[in-house]
């Protein structure tokens, strides 16, 4: 008597009620770091000082975790308008972080061909949450040197005519800076939105938030992670109030919790102790730079950003990958996430000490 497979009918649910690309899609995958020094996912590896903590735990005891949080945030918007010199006639938009503002964003748009374009090695996420939202997805090679591409981007707008461009300057994982002028020029050909995105903003010194208003497609959008606030997830959105508030009929209420608007608030009152550290970063950076720059066999990107792209050998990026982490340090490998980033690895800066462990290790491991 034949043997009668058994169907797993809860697979055959997923097939039949999961979107074919959702199924395809693969899950965004954080290594585990325990006991190893972490240097692979930009965060700011100074904790606060002893009396900053002190002073915060004391104000933390007031706050009301019972009652849903203030679903506008309030007060830490005026911390923000102040902290960061938000244009007066600009609106805020919060966010759990800048993927669910990027999400936000890209539920907004209007038609399922609307296109969402990223000049590309870039942020996943802007890849990984178009998908999410059955958007189209069009991405742009940067030039050799990781520059933008100008005529092949002004190509790109006119053939695709996309809803919504990202730019991210200082670029993540390249870690340069995008020319002013170029910005412009794609501002000027696009009928969409130009969300331009300055995670690492505070290590580079240049913004685009003083020209809001000057283009009427203009975004821009930050986050408090990489200035050492990562464990709070806190993003924000800066523009017209015409556009952010049709964004804001998307967010969830309370998406922002009551203990993060609190030490968000309470935190950016010590603006110096943040800045202090930044400028630690900038100059470790520069060292670190310079210091795996001397490392024969490797090439070194320039970095406005808190973090350091370099290529290794030919073939010998994963194998160096792996040899960090025997020696106790976590980098990211970025060898084959695009064409452009092959054989490339990148480091975030971290502690002086982390620093110069981490150069030992790579100093062997080469």
């Amino acid at each position: 008597m034949p043997v009668i497979p058994i169907v797993d009918r809860k697979d055959q649910k997923i097939i039949h009620l999961i979107r074919p690309e959702v199924q395809a899609l693969k899950q965004y995958h954080v290594p585990p770091s325990r006991g190893l020094i972490k240097l692979d996912a930009m965060e700011n590896p100074y904790s606060w000082p002893a009396y900053l903590r002190g002073e915060w735990l004391e104000e933390m005891q007031n706050v009301t975790l019972n009652r849903y949080p203030d679903p506008e945030s309030t007060e830490l918007k005026a911390r923000l308008r102040q902290t960061f010199g938000i244009p007066a006639g600009m609106d805020l938009l919060l966010g759990n972080g800048s993927d669910e503002l990027i999400q936000i964003i890209n539920l907004s748009l209007r038609g399922r061909d609307s296109k969402v374009m990223v000049p590309e090695p870039s942020f996943s996420m802007y890849r990984m949450i178009a998908a999410y939202v059955g958007l189209p997805y069009v991405g742009v090679p940067l030039n050799p040197d990781f520059s933008l591409d100008l005529p092949a981007m002004l190509a790109a707008i006119e053939q695709h005519q996309p809803s919504v461009i990202y730019l991210a300057s200082p670029n993540n994982p390249t870690g340069n800076l995008f020319a002013d002028g170029d910005i412009e020029q794609i501002l000027r050909a696009s009928r969409g939105l130009v969300v331009v995105d300055e995670a690492y903003t505070a290590f580079s010194g240049s913004s685009f938030m003083n020209r809001l208003g000057e283009f009427s497609n203009l975004l821009v959008m930050r986050t408090l992670s990489k200035m050492g606030l990562a464990g709070l997830r806190l993003g924000y959105l800066v523009g017209p109030t015409n556009w952010l508030c049709e964004f804001d009929k998307l967010r969830l209420p309370y998406n922002i919790n009551t203990l993060t608007q609190a030490t968000a608030e309470f935190v950016l009152r010590f603006e110096d102790e943040f800045e202090e550290q930044i400028g630690q970063i900038n100059r470790d950076r520069a060292w670190l730079a310079e210091s795996i720059r001397r490392l024969k066999g490797t090439e070194v990107f320039p970095s406005d950003a808190n973090f350091v792209l370099f290529r290794v050998g030919k073939g010998q990026a994963d194998r160096i990958h792996i040899a960090l982490q025997k020696k106790g340090v976590l980098i990211k490998n970025m060898n084959g996430v695009h064409e452009l980033l092959q054989d490339c690895l990148r480091v975030t800066v971290g502690k002086p000490s982390e620093n110069v462990a981490f150069l030992s290790a790579l100093t062997s491991a080469l």
